[in-house]
């Protein structure tokens, strides 16, 4: 395990992970399939090849901060400073999978706030806006942020790996999930049935739709992975889900 979880290793992941995950809905719905799911295709129109472009440039310029932060998270491993633990037993399974739903309800919370906090008009201004040029978004917006906001966004990491005992397998499941609900969130098409945000557990999950009218309405459906925050904070907005 210690000659497989490198820093180099860990940065090749978090680049490969971005293409290849955002690249297969890419591929699916605005290349292979665009006449087939043209029903649940939100916004109608495409955005532009110049677009797409400055999506993946942003994005990439994030992931190179993503894989700074990651040398710096090796770095601390090798100092003692972490509780980075790379034999499961030493926790076992029932907490590594305890570990990732922590990890997920925690980066919950410290996205929902965050981004209210990039909706500040000078954070907006300065940092967030760049986001926000991908109002009719694709995939490859996932982690088109100006380098303020990447910095921000990954501040998650340092929280994670300090307080709570971490596997580098449980770390690389959460950073998936994460990467697919974020690049769900830019799809531009909403995958999930009609009516599926009515139903009591339903309501709870965040969808492309939620997402996509954030792109459109900036001052509502802060959140990632569940809308917990947003019913609770009064900015949710779930006028077109069905």
């Amino acid at each position: 395990m210690e000659r497989i979880y490198t820093w180099w290793f860990d940065s090749s992941l978090i680049i490969a992970r971005y293409f290849f995950i955002a690249g297969i809905g890419y591929l699916i719905f605005y290349v292979w399939r665009t006449k087939t799911f043209h029903k649940i295709k939100i916004q109608k129109g495409f955005p532009s090849t110049k677009m797409i472009s400055k999506e993946i440039l942003f994005s990439v310029l994030t992931l190179l901060i993503y894989c700074g932060a990651s040398w710096l998270v090796f770095y601390c491993r090798k100092a003692g400073m972490t509780k980075i633990y790379l034999n499961i037993d030493q926790y076992g399974w029932y907490y590594f999978i305890f570990s990732v739903m922590i990890m997920v309800i925690v980066h919950d919370a410290y996205f929902y706030w965050t981004h209210r906090l990039m909706h500040l008009p000078k954070m907006f201004k300065w940092a967030h806006q760049i986001h926000h040029h991908s109002s009719n978004p694709t995939p490859w917006a996932a982690f088109s942020f100006h380098p303020i906001e990447a910095v921000i966004s990954i501040g998650i990491i340092p929280i994670i790996v300090f307080l709570i005992p971490s596997h580098p397998f449980a770390l690389f499941t959460f950073l998936t999930y994460m990467t697919l609900m974020n690049v769900m969130g830019h799809l531009g098409y909403e995958t999930f049935p009609l009516g599926f945000r009515k139903n009591t557990i339903g309501k709870w999950q965040n969808t492309s739709m939620n997402h996509n009218i954030h792109h459109q309405d900036s001052h509502c459906n802060y959140g990632l992975y569940f809308t917990f925050w947003d019913r609770l904070m009064h900015t949710y907005n779930g006028k077109d889900n069905g």
